[in-house]
């Protein structure tokens, strides 16, 4: 396998699965708001908790069926790429990712389009229920794409019998310390994004003064009340997980640094056990690892001075002007969502499977140059396509505000059924 077959392949991957993970974060910080909301509205019967539920939950919808298209595509890499992977570690390996599968293309889905559909036609009590049963596997399916990912990162639970790994300790894989601790980082990150979105929303319409504006009050301060304690649980998390990279990794850990004497430690030490070879990942994983660190600090810092302002109802210049810093902020999450992924997954080369499985040995054998750079300018454009499209419809929906939800919206009392029609 060339080189250049093996770049062009990881390049793919990356923006494939990057562009992926920026709907997963929207996803679940929205689902966790929208099971508050409209818990809220079922047992309160408030009126504005429920427009809030048909309002965010369009948006939520939105960024769903974008992030569904993309995963697709991603799983397939898996088979017709990284071949070396499935054909290796597919029994430890794929067991996870079926499990997300099902969760997230059979439950996850068919609930969510219950719950779309079943406005107006279920009991209110269990089309909460549906709601709840979206969120919780909408979590479930990124603890088990973790599981997957932290079986990369930090191989346990099984035993090499010739050319293949076989699962020997279910648990061991299910309860990886790498698992847990990027569970943790993930979900804090999820409310962090969902928590921005929010208030960005609502702070937009604050400020243009637009109709309902009692929702969007109310949504600026549950999203930054979300998010303001996400965003340091976040922080502390990662820093956390430091001390988890540097037993499970130790490369990445020493590069992240800049240590050059604990590199070329660890480069001995891997000589010595597993051959020669270079066993550093690139240096420029020092560049996304300082993004993320940047940006979660500055969002900490945008939070806590919007924490007392979201509270106040009469908005003056100053107010005024930290609430649109507040809007052109929501991307600040996705940005650092990005930089700790590439942090996360580049620093592990050049291995697919940590001390276990090389890069270049997980490359489908059949892929070609010409094929990788035929599909890498495919699902580039595509993937570019879907996140302009996602962010326009995101902008347009949101901008309307309320009156433009069609989610939810009870039938016109004046409108005459359709003639059902005989035959």
């Amino acid at each position: 396998m060339n080189a250049e077959t093996l770049d062009l392949a990881r390049l793919q991957f990356a923006i494939t699965a990057g562009a992926h993970f920026l709907f997963v974060a929207l996803t679940l910080g929205l689902a966790a708001f929208l099971v508050f909301a409209q818990t809220r509205a079922t047992v309160s019967g408030s009126g504005v908790h429920q427009r809030m539920t048909r309002y965010w939950g369009q948006l939520y919808i939105i960024n769903y069926g974008m992030g569904i298209i993309t995963g697709i595509v991603m799983e397939f890499q898996f088979g017709l790429n990284w071949s070396g992977l499935t054909d290796m570690a597919g029994d430890v390996f794929g067991a996870p990712l079926a499990m997300e599968a099902l969760i997230a293309f059979f439950i996850e889905s068919t609930f969510l389009g219950l719950w779309i559909f079943g406005w107006n036609h279920l009991n209110k009590w269990v089309h909460l229920a549906l709601i709840w049963v979206v969120a919780i596997t909408a979590y479930a399916s990124a603890y088990w794409i973790l599981a997957a990912n932290g079986f990369l990162q930090n191989p346990v639970g099984y035993e090499k019998r010739g050319d293949e790994l076989e699962l020997v300790d279910l648990a061991a894989v299910l309860t990886n310390e790498d698992t847990l601790i990027a569970l943790a980082h993930v979900v804090g990150a999820g409310l962090l994004a969902g928590g921005f979105f929010l208030a960005g929303i609502s702070a937009y319409h604050l400020r243009k003064q637009t109709t309902d504006l009692d929702l969007f009050r109310r949504s600026l301060r549950i999203g930054v009340v979300t998010a303001a304690p996400a965003a340091l649980f976040t922080v502390i998390v990662g820093f956390g997980q430091f001390a988890v990279v540097g037993d499970s990794v130790p490369m990445k850990f020493a590069v992240s640094r800049g240590d050059t004497a604990e590199q070329e430690k660890v480069q001995a030490e891997l000589t010595a056990r597993l051959g020669p070879g270079d066993y550093r990942p690139p240096d420029w994983i020092n560049v996304p690892a300082s993004v993320m660190i940047l940006l979660g600090f500055l969002m900490v810092l945008l939070l806590l001075i919007n924490l007392p302002l979201a509270f106040k109802t009469h908005a003056g210049p100053v107010t005024r002007f930290w609430r649109r810093l507040l809007t052109w902020s929501i991307a600040l999450p996705f940005i650092a969502t990005i930089a700790g992924w590439l942090f996360r997954e580049v620093g592990r080369q050049p291995w697919t499977i940590t001390e276990v499985l090389r890069t270049e040995d997980a490359i489908s054998p059949s892929v070609s140059a010409g094929n990788m750079r035929l599909t890498l300018v495919v699902f580039t454009l595509l993937f570019g396509a879907l996140l302009v499209l996602d962010a326009w419809l995101l902008a347009r929906f949101a901008a309307r505000g309320p009156e433009g939800s069609a989610l939810g919206m009870p039938p016109d009392p004046d409108e005459e059924p359709e003639p059902v029609p005989t035959f």
